[in-house]
């Protein structure tokens, strides 16, 4: 995940009801994500005013403070992200306080399928970083490349379902860009060509989720679901991992259904703060 959509993660202790919340410093956060979302042309006051829903004089008044402290920087007419913002993103872990979060919300489904729930999220170098997992009472797969204690470990693309929800956001340029037209088996039931891992990626656009049978593990069922922040674009992805003889294809339906509805309880989390008038 690169800084941009890690800064778009930040919401305010879960801890603390919303009375608490400073209504300046909640909207003034939203101007800096309206930024981060325009990183190379920025914007005027008017265009941030109307993104984030406040009124103009609120905006030119956070964002003068803004300016002030280094987090925005004011070139003409047009606000962009200051150098105080890179400057703290340096120090920061980038996914410590989503996996808090996260975590109590994927040992609920962990519990309820006995099996284990991940969340993955994109990097800047295009693959996924498992950074929080929550394990049933039984061992994930068959073999040791997944079992428990999985946080840091990446995953080929092709061969895994979160992996290919994210290739399902690439265009076919980048894809094919990437991947080369013979790919790693890794079980007799991997997809190895291109052409027939580009039809599935269509499937999986339209069904909204991804699934992989038996494909980087024999007897391995894997299942994947996007969180998109409120553009629409991809910051996680949830994936409930468990063999065929326990987690069979009769259980996916229901799998799908709690990993809906956790990936909604997700996006409540860590966007908690947006409806803050």
């Amino acid at each position: 995940m690169n800084e941009q959509k890690t800064a778009a993660l930040v919401a305010v202790n879960l801890s603390e009801p919303s009375e608490i919340a400073n209504k300046s410093v909640t909207k003034a956060v939203r101007l800096l994500r309206e930024l981060a979302s325009r990183p190379k042309t920025g914007a005027t006051v008017s265009t941030l005013a109307k993104a984030v829903g406040i009124s103009r004089p609120t905006a030119f008044r956070l964002l003068y403070s803004l300016e002030r402290t280094g987090m925005v920087d004011r070139i003409d007419n047009n606000y962009i992200l200051g150098s105080e913002v890179s400057r703290l993103g340096r120090h920061a872990d980038p996914y410590a306080g989503l996996a808090a979060r996260a975590l109590p919300l994927l040992r609920e489904l962990a519990d309820q399928f006995n099996e284990t729930v991940t969340l993955s999220v994109p990097n800047a170098k295009d693959e996924l970083d498992l950074i929080a997992e929550a394990a049933g009472s039984h061992v994930v797969g068959t073999t040791s490349r997944m079992s428990h204690h999985m946080i840091g470990k990446q995953f080929p693309l092709h061969a895994s379902s979160s992996g290919k929800v994210l290739l399902a956001e690439w265009p076919i340029k980048k894809i094919v860009g990437r991947l080369p037209e013979r790919l790693d088996a890794f079980t007799a039931h991997t997809i190895t060509d291109r052409t027939a891992l580009l039809a599935e990626l269509d499937q999986i656009r339209e069904s909204g989720f991804a699934l992989i049978d038996n494909e980087l593990e024999e007897e391995l069922i894997s299942l994947s679901l996007p969180v998109r922040d409120s553009s629409g674009n991809l910051v996680a992805i949830v994936s409930l991992n468990g063999p065929r003889y326990r987690f069979g294809p009769d259980r996916i339906p229901e799998g799908l259904h709690q990993m809906q509805q956790l990936v909604e309880r997700l996006v409540d989390v860590f966007w908690q703060d947006s409806t803050i008038a």
